[in-house]
């Protein structure tokens, strides 16, 4: 075999293993940058005026464990077949079963609620009445799982995807000091000190890079899409590539308030934007137009955990390749949440703003509980067989858990007797 034929050997592997990846990608992906949701980015925004980017290396710490987090899922989910919920019914009984589906519902319906408060934020900044937004949002929602197709869904979702990305050559546009920034990124330092503020933005940042709701909904999708054992490794690279857009998302939205609005008190991602106008009118625009982009893409990842989870609780049909009469429960429960989670955003005098960031910190509390789940399940040589984790998976997760609890728990403190943190 001469030169040139084993060129063109290596380019046709390489070309077949590309095509498989495109096959198999999508859940991993779509979870971690719908991970940047419409409160993710208000947490982002506020970090980066309050702190600069002086939390930027605390970011990009939470990218592996979000990774490690979540390549647990595809196992899961390729080994069993089986959505987390149901795992989690199979494995620990109906005790345990329904306090984490209840406590997904809850953490997933307040969430939900954040995206729609942060979409109509966002179009509110062009004019758009809040009414108006809520009803071409579920009108579109509804328009993307009625199809009866996995793969349709999917693709649209990596539409809303390729927009989250458009925080990138903004964060380039207004030239940051590249000096600072690779200092906040790889030097770890608490402005300030650890006060009780601090503790909050750091449970803030953990729950909107990892949530509950992601466990859930990145099992259910691997069962939905048929990936197989076989699929395992291109199912952790889906997820890795996930976890790294999710990341340089983060980053660049803190260089964007941390450059231009340093110093600044903000207490939304809408407030941002407005602030941003008088400066640079095209930055304002991209910083509220990324938010509305944030805000349904998380909200049509959320919306289908819950939903997938019922349904494999009361065992209804509940994929996105069942239509409307095969699979009714299961669509009338999605349109539930989202029909309700977007009429609370339309009460008046709702406390919108502090449900956006006090459900961050709620999300991080009621981690703990799913990662123990998830960790047993995972360790269950019966369930898992060769695919349980090994020994530094469990050394880095469990890790995880720790930090989560400890911070948690901090945090708690801090709340309950403020005079022992410095304020």
């Amino acid at each position: 075999m001469n030169f040139f034929s084993r060129l063109y050997y290596k380019y046709r592997r390489a070309a077949k293993a590309f095509k498989l990846f495109l096959m198999i990608s999508g859940p991993g992906i779509i979870v971690m940058v719908a991970d940047n949701d419409a409160g993710g980015i208000t947490t982002y925004a506020a970090t980066g005026a309050k702190y600069g980017y002086g939390l930027l290396w605390f970011l990009i710490l939470l990218g592996p464990v979000a990774y490690f987090v979540q390549e647990m899922t595809v196992r899961l989910g390729a080994v069993t077949k089986r959505g987390h919920a149901e795992a989690i019914f199979d494995a620990f009984g109906p005790f345990w079963g329904w306090f984490s589906l209840l406590d997904l519902v809850l953490t997933d319906w307040l969430t939900l609620i954040t995206e729609f408060i942060g979409m109509t934020a966002a179009l509110s900044i062009f004019g758009v009445p809040r009414f108006l937004t809520v009803l071409i949002v579920c009108g579109v929602m509804g328009f993307m799982v009625i199809k009866g197709k996995y793969w349709t869904w999917e693709k649209l979702a990596f539409i809303f995807c390729a927009a989250n990305l458009i925080y990138i050559p903004a964060a380039f546009f207004i030239r940051p000091s590249v000096h600072d920034v690779i200092q906040g990124a790889f030097i770890p330092q608490f402005a300030g000190g650890l006060t009780g503020q601090m503790l909050f933005f750091l449970m803030a940042n953990i729950g909107t890079t990892i949530a509950p709701w992601m466990v859930f909904f990145q099992q259910s999708s691997v069962v939905d899409k048929g990936l197989q054992e076989k699929d395992i490794r291109w199912g952790k690279l889906d997820t890795a590539m996930g976890s790294l857009f999710t990341i340089i998302i983060a980053v660049c939205v803190i260089v964007m308030t941390g450059t231009l609005l340093k110093g600044v008190d903000i207490q939304s991602a809408e407030q941002a934007a407005r602030m941003l106008m008088p400066q640079d009118r095209i930055l304002g625009s991209i910083l509220a137009i990324g938010l509305f982009d944030a805000g349904f893409l998380g909200a049509i990842c959320i919306s289908l955990a819950s939903s997938w989870a019922f349904g494999e609780v009361f065992g209804w049909a509940h994929s996105l390749n069942n239509r409307i009469r095969e699979a009714p429960w299961f669509y009338a429960f999605y349109f539930l949440l989202i029909v309700s989670a977007g009429g609370v955003v339309l009460i008046p005098g709702a406390p919108l703003v502090l449900i956006t960031l006090f459900v961050q910190v709620i999300a991080t509390t009621l981690l703990p509980a799913a990662l123990v789940f998830l960790i047993i399940l995972l360790n269950d040589e019966t369930i898992m067989g060769k695919y349980k984790n090994t020994f530094w998976q469990n050394v880095i997760n469990i890790s995880i858990v720790t930090g989560v609890i400890i911070l948690s728990t901090l945090y708690s403190i801090s709340a309950l007797f403020p005079s022992i943190f410095p304020s």
